[in-house]
């Protein structure tokens, strides 16, 4: 169930997220100097502890050639509150936080950190960046989230 405004109401819940969303994706490469594009769709479907979220894009390189990819994630009611996202092997990738119109939360996977921030404010659209800094990484990846 999409709640079609947040006003009041905090920001969105687990269960809120539930179905198919299109997204647009913008990965701004600074080590590679290239900007990359992806389009797709993320379903994010119930299980036993919560949502599993499946990604599939078609990924357009800076030279055109075009590469499709997958992702899963497991997202979970965090005991805190707002919303545990793990990797699909169970370990904490990153957390939302309850009830807000932003939330913000890093990932420290050494030697890379990821910094990364939802935006609520356009719900049921939803926007997260990614800044992804390390040795041999550093980027800035945008997606756009769309009810489909």
């Amino acid at each position: 169930m999409r709640r079609n405004a947040l006003a009041g109401q905090g920001g969105p819940g687990l269960a809120d997220f539930a179905g198919r969303w299109a997204l647009s994706r913008v990965i701004d490469d600074a080590l590679a100097g290239q900007r990359l594009m992806a389009e797709g769709f993320a379903q994010l479907a119930p299980d036993a502890q919560g949502l599993v979220y499946d990604e599939t894009v078609e990924l357009q390189l800076a030279d055109g050639q075009r590469l499709n990819g997958t992702r899963r994630y497991l997202w979970r009611a965090d005991p805190a509150g707002g919303i545990a996202v793990h990797f699909a092997d169970g370990r904490l990738f990153h957390r939302i936080a309850p009830g807000g119109v932003t939330s913000e939360d890093r990932h420290d996977c050494a030697p890379d950190l990821y910094v990364g921030a939802y935006d609520f404010t356009a719900w049921p659209m939803f926007r997260v960046v990614w800044q992804v800094r390390g040795p041999r990484k550093d980027y800035r990846m945008e997606t756009l989230y769309r009810p489909a």
